[in-house]
Order: C-alpha cells, then structure tokens, then sequence
C-alpha cells in the first residue's frame, strides 16, 4: 500500500485545525455545564431544601450582658476612740433599724474623765462666784471714791489706786468667766467621749431595714481609731454593675428598663432600671460602668451572685420576619431565597435586615415579602434554581416558632 506523504506546511494546517474543533467543543461544554448549574445544584440537578414560612408578627432589640451585685449601700462601723470591745448586739445577718445600738465598748476610763470635768466645771464656777462679788465690792468702792474726790475729801491719787484695784478685780472676773467656759467645753468633750462608747446605727434616707453583712472585731478585742467592727449593707433595692463598649454606651440612658435573671433563680426575672452611667469608658477595658437598681423585696438576691441582664432597645410590631436560618449571601449580597411551590424553584431575593432576635430576623426591605423560604440546603443554590420539597409543608399562617404540618398540595 502506498502512503501518501502531505507537505509538511499542510500537516501543521490539518493539525491546528484539529485543535481548534477540540477546543471550541470543550468551550460549548463548559457553556452547558454552566447554565445547569445556574438553574440549581450541581449539574442543574434538583436540589433538597428544607423551608419555612415567611410570617407577621413582633419582635424587640434587645442586648445582653453578664454582671454582678453590690449592696446600694454598705457602711463600715469603727470606733471613734481607743478601748476594748465589751459587746456586740448584734451579728452577721442580722436586721438593723436606725437608731438601734449595735456595739458597747469599754467606757470606765471616759467615765471617770467626765467626773473629773464636772469637779473641775464645779471649781471654776466657785472660783468666777469669788470674782464676781470681789468686783462687785470694789465697785462701790470706785463708787465713793469718786464721790469723795469730787467733795475733795479724796485726792486724785486716792481715786487713781480704787480705780486700779478695780481694773485688776475686773480682769480676775474676766479670766475666772473664761476658765468656766472652758470648763464647760471641757465637760461637754468628756460626755462625747464616752457617747463614743455606745455605737448606734443612723441614717435618713433608704431602707427602714438593713442587715449585718460582716463582722470584724469579736468581744474582747483592743480596737484603735477607725479599726472596723461591723459593715452594714442594704439590699432592697440592689444594685446590679454591668460594664458596656462604646458601640452599645450611647444607647444607654437613666431611667431605662432592664431585666435580670440569676442562675439560682432561673424561673425568676426580676425589674430593674438604670440609675446610674459613668460619664468615661476605662482605658484599660474600653468599657463604661452602669449601674441597674434591681426590685428585691423578697431578698432573695445578694451582693456579689452573677446575673444577665437584658436591656430593651426597641420593640416593632406587625413586622415581616424570617428564621435566621434562611439568610445567605450572593454576589456580596445578604439575601434569602423564596420558593415557588407551584413550580418548586427558588430565587434569589436580596433584602435588608433589622432586629434579631432568638432566631427570627426583621426584613425591612422590600416589603410584602410573603410565602416561604428556604432555611436549609440554599448552600448549594446559586440564585436560582429547581427544588425537591419536604413532604410536609409548614403553615404559612401559623405564628413564629409554631409549625403546623400541611401536606403539598396546601391542606393541613
């Protein structure tokens, strides 16, 4: 058999040619291939999606933090003097009222400094007794002596000595005034001394009752100035601390409602509000201090337990909202796809989102959004394409989170 043998510049046409074909086939493919995967899963296959309805109803923004609680108020007792604890009337958790004695020190020592003021306020008004007549003596003295100067039966010298003695007689009674002034202030120091042994509870305002939270010092102990005995706490109401970032600070205003639930009360929320925001954020923490006045008629929150909070920001009624579950992003876009059971396809819709909360998200935008939505399975939808529906359908009707069954043809 003879072989035909074509030029070699022919040769390199056919070839390239043949290329050519290969890779435009190639590209018609991949154009194909492409377009089904548009319509919906891999291969333009049927894709199995899990799908909710979309529903009206309200839901609030709310924000959550972590703190724990003081007392509203806590004040140490402590001596004002030096001397040892003689007894303690009350003890830790014990209720207080003001006015009510709490602690007896030893007192025998400012006892005695106060009986030693009385004698010595007692000598000094003998003593001012004394001066006062011997002035009043020499003022009649001064008296006829004047007289008689101006008979002349009296020289003036005679006058100038009389009023002398007078002038000396006065400051006697001047000075002996004083000492029983300072006598009394003496007497009057003494008996606060030892009032200072007989500690009382006092206040004005708060509570009527308060309780023992510490004790310090136990009968018998040698206490100095300001050593701590006691420390009294009020507990209704209480005060809850939270620590907020700059994002969620100036949302915060006084008197703004919030909630608190503690772990040993799980079943029990109790109300509170904010009375107090620090005017600065930490430099360390970058957070601000906020104050929560909690209702704790019951006592049964203490100082020092952990607790949530949640504070409510907004509240939106009759609103379009969808599970969290059914949001996903093409394209850079934060959408969710709606279904079609008619066709059973599913689209693309991009959306605006507003409050979230426990699971449920606000669609602000476009609004009449309505039908259902696919919260499982649109991972492998690109923005359009078929789907393979569950056999059971939840009501579109039905509230969020109840899910009433109906089957694809629409009955319940």
């Amino acid at each position: 058999m003879t072989q035909i043998k074509l030029p070699r510049k022919l040769k390199i046409v056919l070839i390239s040619l043949t290329v050519l074909i290969t890779l435009f086939l190639a590209w018609k493919i991949y154009q194909k291939v492409n377009q089904g995967n548009a319509g919906g899963g891999p291969g333009g296959v049927a894709v199995a999606v899990e799908i909710a309805p979309v529903s009206k109803g309200s839901l609030r923004d709310i924000a959550s933090y972590t703190g724990s609680l003081i007392a509203k108020t806590r004040v140490v007792i402590a001596p004002k003097i030096s001397a040892r604890l003689n007894q303690l009337q009350v003890d830790i958790g014990d209720p207080v009222r003001s006015r009510q004695l709490l602690v007896i020190l030893e007192d025998e020592e400012y006892r005695q400094q106060v009986i030693q003021a009385e004698a010595d306020l007692k000598v000094a008004a003998a003593t001012l007794k004394e001066a006062q007549s011997a002035l009043v003596a020499v003022e009649k003295n001064l008296e006829r002596a004047r007289t008689l100067n101006k008979t002349g039966i009296q020289s003036d010298a005679q006058l100038d000595q009389v009023d002398s003695d007078y002038q000396s007689q006065l400051a006697r009674f001047n000075v002996a005034e004083a000492q029983l002034a300072n006598k009394e202030a003496a007497l009057a120091n003494a008996r606060v001394r030892l009032s200072y042994t007989r500690i009382t509870a006092s206040w004005d305002k708060g509570s009527p009752v308060r309780y023992i939270g510490e004790r310090f010092a136990d009968e018998g102990t040698l206490l100095s100035v300001n050593s701590p005995i006691l420390s009294i706490i009020e507990l209704q109401p209480i005060i809850a601390v939270i620590n907020v970032t700059d994002q969620e600070y100036f949302r915060l205003q006084t008197g703004q409602p919030a909630s608190v639930t503690s772990t040993a009360f799980p079943e029990t929320t109790f109300s509170g509000k904010i009375v107090r925001i620090a005017p600065l954020l930490q430099e360390t923490s970058r957070q601000a201090r906020v104050e929560i006045e909690v209702e704790n008629g019951k006592m049964l929150l203490k100082p020092g337990m952990f607790v949530n909070v949640q504070i409510e920001f907004a509240k939106r009624d009759d609103i379009t909202i969808v599970p969290f579950n059914a949001l996903a992003k093409r394209n850079e876009q934060q959408g969710i796809f709606l279904v079609d059971l008619e066709t059973r396809s599913a689209r693309f819709q991009p959306i605006e989102t507003g409050i979230i909360e426990k699971g449920q998200v606000e669609i602000v935008r476009p609004t009449g959004i309505s039908g259902y939505v696919v919260v499982m399975g649109h991972y492998l939808l690109e923005t359009q394409g078929q789907v393979i529906l569950p056999e059971t359908i939840p009501d579109s009707s039905a509230k969020p989170g109840v899910v009433t069954e109906v089957n694809q043809e629409g009955k319940k």
